[in-house]
């Protein structure tokens, strides 16, 4: 599923190493940090137009530290430039998918109200380039995923998880309530439900999740891998132009009035039907042959 692990020495770099940087601003390449036992925090692995990125810190829960994020950040910048990618699987190492932010970092800046800042609104840069990525991204699901993990899920296009996967919000518990989480749970749950998760912090299961639309599929967790790519290779069949302007579509069309919403998609179809891929496709469906993409 993912690339063999990078050898390499492990990098030590302390804030008093960089005395020009404000602590709170952690835009180093964190993901060239990496050991022998695990490689990069984040693995990337690319195949028949599907590229997987793994979380790859389990002894740490796949937490969402500013390292994670950053790496992360990276790993999404490339994937979208990157032309022979049409399909993006967000998968983690471990038993554990992502169990939000690292609190051991946090408790480590408690004092420091610009690295808190900093966090979340890099986390909510991730996010956000989550759901602007013009590649569909869906997210393979094991174990747990809480808070800020849960918001990973959330953010992704498509969710498909093992029926053990567990998902919660459970900051209001350590006092600490799920604010940034909450963007993302309300706009894929109803109200009320999202707010149970918020008020009340308990786990939900996989099943719940699914009857809930905060993912889309569960399976048996031995066939989690072939249900994810499963899907992603009937997305990476389609026209890479097509699936980009349909996304961005999608997104942008939420926000707006009902009426406003018909006449932007209306121009969206307008302006498809000029892709060479739509010609593409509309002449080999009444020719009944397989389409021929270029991607434009």
């Amino acid at each position: 599923m993912a690339e063999p692990s990078v050898q390499g020495r492990i990098y030590s770099v302390c804030w008093e190493d960089l005395p020009d940087r404000p602590r709170h601003r952690s835009r180093i390449k964190w993901s060239i940090f990496m050991t022998e036992q695990s490689g990069p925090l984040v693995q990337k692995h690319s195949e028949n137009g599907i590229t997987t990125l793994t979380l790859n810190q389990p002894d740490r829960r796949n937490s969402l530290s500013m390292g994670m994020l950053d790496a992360l950040a990276d790993a999404l910048a490339d994937i979208a430039t990157d032309d022979a990618t049409r399909v993006v699987v967000l998968a983690a190492a471990g038993k554990v998918f992502c169990a939000g932010h690292d609190l051991k970092e946090i408790r480590d800046q408690l004092d420091s109200h610009e690295f808190q800042l900093a966090l979340f609104n890099r986390c909510s840069e991730v996010m956000q380039q989550i759901v602007n990525l013009p590649k569909p991204v869906i997210a393979r699901v094991a174990g747990v995923a809480t808070a800020a993990g849960c918001q990973l899920v959330a953010s992704c296009d498509l969710a498909v998880a093992a029926d053990s996967a567990r998902f919660a919000t459970p900051g209001v518990n350590i006092g600490l309530f799920c604010s940034t989480p909450m963007v993302a749970l309300s706009r894929n749950v109803s109200r009320k439900h999202a707010m149970e998760m918020l008020l009340t912090g308990e786990l939900i299961s996989a099943v719940r999740a699914e009857q809930l639309g905060l993912v889309n599929r569960i399976v048996d967790e031995s066939l989690l891998d072939e249900t994810v790519y499963t899907m992603a290779r009937t997305i990476a069949e389609k026209s890479g132009h097509t699936l980009k302007i349909g996304k961005g579509a999608f997104y942008k069309q939420l926000e707006m009035p009902l009426a406003d919403a018909y006449e932007y998609t209306a121009k969206v179809m307008a302006e498809n039907m000029r892709a060479d891929d739509a010609r593409e496709g509309i002449c080999a469906f009444l020719d009944k042959r397989k389409p021929e993409w270029k991607d434009s």
